[in-house]
């Protein structure tokens, strides 16, 4: 218990300082990091081809994001199918399977990270440092970039400064990625390959058994791990260089090395509070939103830390009665490998230390309604604009509790923005129950390792990791299917571009709408009494989505095995 709190603890200490230098390094006013960084960003914009200063309205801003992320998706696909004929695969690994290459591509674009293969076996060198880490600092950067311009259109006091547009998607993206992913990565890289995390480019090593009766050589994967891990876990990212993930030695090897990538799991999602804070101005606002996440991030913890506490119910006519160790690292025990399953989720960044297959039901169930709410921190920049969707409806629905017009921030709601942000909110039940309807009815498509209670469970994690761009899973799937495959892909982009764009176009919009000044019934945004609306409109819509798929899945587990 002393460690969860020393990681919460250190998490708020540093994210204080961090909020404060990303809102200065992404500020549209001039400073010196301007000078000290323009000799790296200016040759960009010029090799790009792009004017930076050219301000984009939020159609354009939104086309160019579809535009990258297209040509990205086509370009690590190929990667990843003719990796056995590039460079740098000293293990002479074998290019992928079409819809598995596809799957890969997507799932890396949408900042997901959801994996159907295992990292050391089916990926190249190449294809992990050219194609995996290249998506794991350009899509979180993109979220964070959405962000920004979303809070300088809609949330700053005088936005008729931007009335003309929502900024330049090209020149957010670059700053972001040069001023804030790269020094955080670099400095988290070097921190674990202190550790001893591998950073290197040397084929898998081979070694000798210990055992001298075994004549058997045991391989040794290696490769540029640590700066891999470090982008994984700072990104909300979540993809590890090894299947499975942060539970393995070489990727996660010491209490510090697990301390710090804990701790990067809500670094930048804690730190883009107080960053959009300083930007808009509206600090009451954003400590509002805080609270509301801070006291989800609790509850959530502190169950998912209650129930592996508990036996695990298929071992306790088999061992003595205590936690559930079952599928957890000894070295990290049930606090640790739940404080990370539950932040992992939180987060929308789906790396494990633990196997979240093997957690108790009511474990598992919290992990599924951390991605259901999407929101408790979120994905680096869309955790917030994820919360702004919910602000938006509640703002709606508070509006015409008091006899108002509904409005945001001044600015009248109207059919077109709440038809936009209505889809936004029901799509993510929409995809993930009408997936697992159909996967469910197939029982050969689904492939699960458990037909039951679970085995509903497994495929009701899977697609909503995928729609919540999570990535983690409950496994025991034979996922590694052309169904599987594009079924996925779907959830992936529905998941990762309605809910993002969606707000950038209602904050398009709404700045070119007069502000109605303040009056007496004018509803405050930032008061105590409406983030209490908010919280309880995101929890309400989430269990009016998904309390009769829980109830058929891990809350009849729960209740027929007793715990």
């Amino acid at each position: 218990m002393n460690d969860m709190i020393a990681i919460y603890a250190l998490v708020a200490l540093l994210s204080v300082p961090l909020g404060i230098y990303i809102a200065f390094a992404l500020s549209t006013q001039t400073n010196r990091l301007d000078t000290l960084f323009g000799v790296i960003e200016k040759p960009i914009y010029r090799l790009a081809g792009v004017n930076s200063q050219h301000t984009m309205t939020w159609q354009v801003y939104a086309l160019a994001i579809l535009k990258l992320h297209v040509g990205l998706i086509l370009l690590a696909w190929l990667v990843f199918m003719c990796q056995g004929l590039l460079p740098l695969n000293p293990d002479g690994i074998p290019g992928m399977p079409w819809d598995t290459a596809l799957h890969t591509a997507v799932s890396f674009a949408t900042n997901t990270n959801q994996q159907h293969y295992s990292g050391q076996a089916q990926l190249s060198h190449l294809s992990q440092t050219f194609a995996i880490v290249t998506l794991q600092f350009l899509t979180p950067a993109t979220g964070l970039a959405v962000l920004v311009a979303i809070a300088r259109t809609l949330l700053v006091a005088k936005p008729a400064k931007v009335l003309n547009g929502v900024g330049n998607y090209y020149h957010d993206l670059t700053r972001t990625v040069v001023r804030v992913m790269l020094p955080l990565a670099a400095v988290v890289a070097l921190l674990l390959t202190w550790q001893g995390v591998p950073a290197s480019y040397q084929a898998a090593h081979q070694v000798d058994m210990l055992d001298p009766q075994v004549e058997e050589v045991q391989s040794i994967p290696l490769g540029p791990v640590a700066s891999m891990v470090a982008i994984k876990q700072l990104g909300t990212n979540g993809g590890g260089w090894y299947g499975p993930n942060s539970t393995v030695p070489l990727e996660n090897p010491t209490p510090l090395a697990n301390v710090i990538e804990t701790a990067s799991l809500t670094l930048i999602p804690v730190a883009l509070l107080i960053a959009i804070a300083l930007i808009s101005g509206r600090r009451r606002l954003m400590t509002g939103i805080g609270a509301v996440m801070i006291a989800f991030s609790l509850i959530s913890t502190s169950v998912v830390v209650y129930s592996e506490r508990m036996p695990n119910a298929a071992l306790v006519e088999l061992s003595q009665p205590g936690a559930n160790l079952e599928g957890k690292e000894l070295r990290f025990g049930t606090d640790l490998s739940a404080l990370w399953g539950s932040w992992t989720t939180q987060t929308s960044n789906g790396s494990v230390n633990a196997m979240h297959d093997s957690f108790n039901p009511m474990g598992g169930m919290m992990l599924l309604m951390d991605m259901f709410v999407n929101v408790t921190f979120g994905g680096v920049g869309v955790g917030l604009i994820g919360f702004f969707l919910y602000l938006m409806l509640a703002a709606f629905v508070g509006s015409l509790m008091v006899g108002r017009a509904p409005e945001l921030f001044g600015k009248p709601l109207e059919t077109r923005e709440m038809r936009w942000i209505s889809l936004a909110i029901l799509a993510q039940p929409l995809v993930i129950l009408g997936l697992s309807a159909l996967t469910v009815a197939m029982p050969s498509a689904a492939a699960n390792s458990n037909p039951g209670f679970h085995g509903l469970s497994q495929v009701l994690y899977e697609f909503t990791s995928a729609f919540a761009n999570n990535g983690s899973g409950f496994e025991g799937l034979g996922d590694d299917t052309p169904w599987w495959n594009i079924a996925c892909v779907v959830a992936l982009l529905i998941g990762r571009f309605l809910p993002m764009l969606v707000p950038l176009a209602v904050a398009g919009w709404l700045a070119a709408k007069r502000t109605a000044p303040a009056g007496r019934g004018t509803l405050p945004m930032d008061s105590p009494a409406f983030m209490g609306l908010t919280a309880g409109v995101i929890v309400i819509v989430n269990l009016l989505g998904f309390l009769p798929a829980l109830v058929l899945g891990p809350i009849a587990e729960s209740v027929v095995q007793g715990f």
